[in-house]
């Protein structure tokens, strides 16, 4: 190859890269047309084969170093530039996208949230019925430390808080997930897991009631689970709309209803995902503390979700 006839070849690319540089070092990406970004993004990937070129040809080091520069300048201003972008994104959706899906989607999260509520219900009335029907349902070990015992079980947690905090995160995570992915069973199994887990509310609830535990147990729920509660109804109402896809298309084909309640269920479970973090955080760390009053809990608890009803009711001003 001869060297200084590709040099004066590809030159002319690589001055043209430095000056679009320039300019968006100095006014950022955004200021561009976008021709010049397109036209920036071709002379990035024409000089990043100039760059190889050179190493392999060995044509010099104050050559290869100043279009190494030029190539790590054009990097960083393409693909941070991006990343800036989805960070923007992502903090709108936050602010405005969830809040909006999750009223557009009211109608299932409030299915969800009934199924779980007819579960508790059940176990409420049956429990009280007969003794019998709480070992169905609660751990017999948790049953006669709150009947011999009188004692909740959450003081355990004290002393492991990381430990526990991260256990509950994960398991939070793949019982919402499972609801989730239980819309692909036509909803079926999003329904059993809503019921399952209002089965065990409800008689664990009602085995407190019974042992005169009611108070300190509810004051342990009430902080984390006014988020954790409420994320599980998403992913339920996520279920749903993808057993909706399945079974009642509408004016869609089925394919297309897949896609569009399918990313109306995506963007729930974006939401979900940080509601049961926080909300494994409290259950580690808050919930359990044995130095905070249960009137603060419950004050906590109700603050929370009242604080998440008004977010999830934010509408953009257009």
């Amino acid at each position: 190859m001869n060297i200084q006839r590709w040099i004066a070849r590809r030159e002319t690319n690589w001055q043209r890269l430095d000056a679009l540089l320039k300019k968006v070092e100095q006014k950022g990406l955004k200021s561009q047309r976008s021709a010049e970004i397109r036209e920036l993004a071709s002379l990035y990937r024409s000089v990043a084969a100039d760059l190889a070129r050179a190493r392999t040809q060995k044509v010099g080091n104050t050559l290869t170093h100043s279009l190494q520069s030029l190539t790590t300048r054009a990097y960083t201003q393409i693909y941070q530039g991006s990343r800036r972008q989805e960070w923007q994104a992502a903090l709108e959706f936050y602010r405005w996208g969830l809040p909006s899906v999750v009223q557009q989607t009211f109608a299932y999260i409030a299915t969800a949230t009934a199924v779980f509520l007819l579960g508790a219900l059940i176990a409420w009335w049956y429990a009280w019925q007969d003794p019998t029907f709480m070992s169905l349902v609660v751990p017999e070990n948790l049953i006669s430390q709150v009947r011999d015992e009188h004692k909740l079980w959450m003081g355990s947690i004290v002393g492991i808080e990381p430990l526990a905090s991260s256990g509950i995160m994960i398991n939070n995570l793949s019982v919402s997930f499972a609801a989730v992915a239980g819309g692909m069973t036509a909803g079926a199994y999003t329904a059993y897991m809503m019921v399952i887990n209002g089965l065990l509310i409800g008689a664990v609830g009602t085995l407190v009631g019974q042992n005169n535990l009611a108070y300190p147990f509810w004051a342990f729920v009430f902080p984390h689970g006014s988020l954790e509660l409420p994320a599980i109804f998403f992913a339920g109402g996520a279920g749903f709309l993808l057993g909706k896809a399945i079974l009642f298309p509408g004016k869609y084909r089925r394919r297309d209803a897949l896609k569009f309640y399918g990313s109306l269920a995506v963007q729930l479970v974006f939401g979900i995902v940080p509601m049961l973090i926080i909300a494994g955080t409290i259950e580690g760390f808050f919930s359990p503390n044995p130095s905070i009053p249960d009137p603060i809990k419950y004050l906590a608890g109700i603050g929370l979700f009242v604080l998440l009803v008004m977010y999830c009711s934010r509408k953009k001003i257009k």
